[in-house]
């Protein structure tokens, strides 16, 4: 709620963390009116640097996220005017492509397990339409002749996260965003009320309503009481890219997903040419070093699928952290403790999440309420959360 004291030399919101929840947060309360600053030490960095960028609400489908779906699906529906909106913000591309999205099976077993998501989706109103192998093939000819049936998916969609990032960044600081290009090390709690924070170089903070959305950090903030801190935790993604000579081009029109030896493995084209490849699952707390292992289970699995990638010339490997949350949905709305606000633990959705979890997150800011949509996904549905340990932060980057 927008503040109505005079004096202040801080902000009416404090968004701790710089990623593309964090700084959509930003710009849409900027929007509102509000004096909003972010706190992060690389704005528009963090897992958008990873991330592929599928916005697939259909083919994430997962048994039991039906609750999430309806977030996802209404995230969807908003994206083709949240691009418009902020690349008139920005003047910036984000890499927005309606391209749809097939999904194939390579054996039986992983032909059944697709079948069983067809019919989940359709239990679930979506639309998707199986194909045969044959069919698969004929939509994109590089795929591996063993290839025994398909969803094709014309709603889910893709967008380049790092050019998102890099435009939600340029349109806070169009907007009169303050950017703090400092770590906050510590959430500033007074008479029981979250009132800023403090940085890692001493300055301190002062906001009316903190917003953490320091995505898989938020839950080891120094200072967040241990009733409201976010059961979040690191879910590690190793992610490749590769680059497709022209020559090739185009290599695939599609996002191509696939069901391998019931592992999952997306192939994300760009137009660009850029190929990326992902990703990995993996509960190892803060460790992001890129393996040997994690890079040849991805090639394996993606050269069963499409054998001509292992001619592609391997530009980069990457790991990071997803926020992963109990359930897998996000936490959004005001907790326990007056003048915090959560918008985390968006898990594998944090970029297909970007257009509503800003539309959420400005509601609550200026009327203190999550709208209806949104209320199953309140950081109380958890109940107290006290604090568990983790392995130690460590947070390197890889190249």
């Amino acid at each position: 709620m927008q503040s109505s004291r005079t004096g202040r030399t801080g902000s009416d919101v404090l968004v701790i963390g710089g990623g593309i929840i964090g700084l959509v947060t930003a710009w849409r309360a900027a929007l509102r009116g509000l004096r909003t600053a972010v706190a992060d030490p690389d704005p528009g960095g963090g897992a958008a640097r990873v991330a592929a960028g599928m916005l697939a609400a259909v083919t994430e489908l997962h048994h039991g996220e039906q609750t999430l779906l309806g977030l996802n699906l209404a995230s969807a529906e908003r994206y083709p005017a949240f691009v418009a909106e902020l690349e008139a913000a920005s003047g910036q591309d984000t890499g927005y492509r309606a391209c749809g999205t097939l999904a194939v099976a390579l054996d039986t077993d992983d032909r059944a397990e697709l079948r069983e998501l067809h019919a989940l989706q359709q239990r679930s109103g979506l639309t998707s339409e199986w194909l045969t192998g044959r069919e698969c093939r004929r939509l994109e000819p590089m795929l591996a002749p063993g290839v025994r049936g398909g969803l094709r998916v014309a709603g889910d969609h893709q967008i380049d996260p790092r050019r998102l990032a890099g435009a939600l960044l340029t349109a806070c600081e169009r907007a009169g965003v303050v950017l703090h290009r400092s770590r906050a090390a510590r959430l500033t709690v007074v008479r029981d009320r979250a009132t800023g924070a403090v940085l890692s170089d001493g300055r301190a903070l002062d906001a009316d309503q903190v917003v953490l959305a320091a995505g898989s950090l938020s839950g080891v903030l120094d200072g967040v009481p241990d009733e409201v801190r976010p059961p979040v935790r690191p879910v590690k993604g190793q992610v490749l890219r590769l680059t497709v000579p022209r020559p090739y081009a185009p290599f695939l029109s599609r996002t191509v997903r696939a069901v391998v030896r019931g592992g999952q493995v997306y192939l994300v084209p760009r137009e660009n040419g850029e190929l990326v490849v992902g990703a990995t699952s993996e509960e190892l707390g803060w460790d992001t070093t890129v393996t040997a292992g994690g890079v040849y289970e991805l090639l394996r699995d993606a050269h069963e699928l499409v054998p001509g990638i292992t001619e592609l010339p391997l530009t980069e490997t990457r790991a990071g952290l997803r926020p992963g949350s109990p359930d897998n949905a996000p936490l959004l709305g005001p907790t326990a403790l007056p003048g915090l606000i959560l918008a985390t633990g968006h898990h594998r959705n944090g970029v297909l999440l970007t257009p509503v979890t800003g539309e959420v997150l400005a509601d609550v800011l200026t009327t203190g309420a999550l709208p209806d949509f949104a209320r199953a996904f309140t950081p109380l549905r958890f109940g107290p959360t006290p604090r568990r340990p983790l392995p130690p932060v460590r947070l390197e980057r890889t190249a």
